[in-house]
């Protein structure tokens, strides 16, 4: 397939989504936001591909918004940003954290806004040293959106998450591992190779089983314990009955590496 704004590759069982405009750091605009969307739709639906890696071109990984797509004429009426979130961004990050199949953010360099967010939105990060987040949402006079105010408390905590909001300094990918923001920081010149390595691991893994795992663990922070016990039970329940599952008992009873096919 090919696209204007994005790559799309696959490779060993997984697909890569390359946000392509690197003479802006990455920047959002409507073409971006329908061909992510077109690729998105085409990894759920293809049953060979078995995780997701996301990451962006050149120096950056996404700087956000790109603002000049949003641009008005003097005199014009201020445009609905929350129809843009609508129509645009709220689609794209539900539909990151639906798809059946664990998603892989590799941050190089500087991960702003709405960039940042799209990243963190992802099932596991890994940034690269360089790295930067920005809340930057807080120079503009707006609210930090596509999931800002739902992931920053949840990960890194309510004190933290007003200081990233409200001040909008840039967080070290080294300091954002340290507070749990994400997962790992490892150096530049690694980065592309460990993530392709994590996408070639989980594309080997139980597929089902991982999708499962992402609904209870995203389902968890509205539930209450009980709640949360019934879902595991019934997630369980489906998982138990997989062609994987019956897999895995028997590689391990057989004292051998399972061959998970995803089903």
């Amino acid at each position: 397939m090919a696209y204007n704004t994005i790559l799309y590759e696959v490779g060993e069982g997984y697909a890569a989504i390359t946000l392509n405009r690197p003479e802006k750091l990455n920047a959002i605009t409507a073409e971006l936001h329908g061909e992510f969307r077109e690729a998105l739709a085409h990894v759920a639906e293809d049953a060979k591909i078995r995780a997701l890696l996301l990451t962006g071109a050149g120096r950056g990984f996404c700087a956000g918004q790109d603002l000049n797509d949003r641009a008005t004429a003097p005199g014009d009426a201020p445009r609905d940003l929350g129809q843009t979130l609508d129509t645009l961004y709220n689609p794209l990050i539900r539909g990151l954290r639906a798809l059946p199949k664990p998603v892989i953010s590799a941050v190089n360099g500087v991960a702003a806004g709405a960039g940042a967010n799209l990243a963190l939105a992802c099932d596991i990060v890994l940034a690269a040293r360089s790295a930067r987040f920005i809340q930057a949402f807080c120079r503009l006079g707006l609210v930090p959106d596509s999931g800002g105010t739902y992931f920053l408390p949840r990960l890194a905590g309510q004190a933290r998450a007003m200081g990233l909001a409200l001040l909008g300094e840039p967080l070290l990918a080294e300091r954002a591992e340290e507070i749990g923001l994400i997962w790992r920081c490892v150096d530049d010149d690694k980065l592309a190779e460990e993530a392709r390595k994590l996408a070639r691991h989980l594309a080997t893994q139980p597929t089902m089983g991982l999708a499962l795992t992402k609904q209870a663990i995203n389902a968890s922070w509205a539930n209450n314990l009980d709640r949360q016990l019934d879902l595991e039970r019934d997630l369980q329940r489906v998982a138990g009955r997989t062609e994987d599952y019956r897999e895995g008992v028997k590689a391990f009873l057989e004292k051998r590496q399972p061959n998970f096919k995803g089903r």
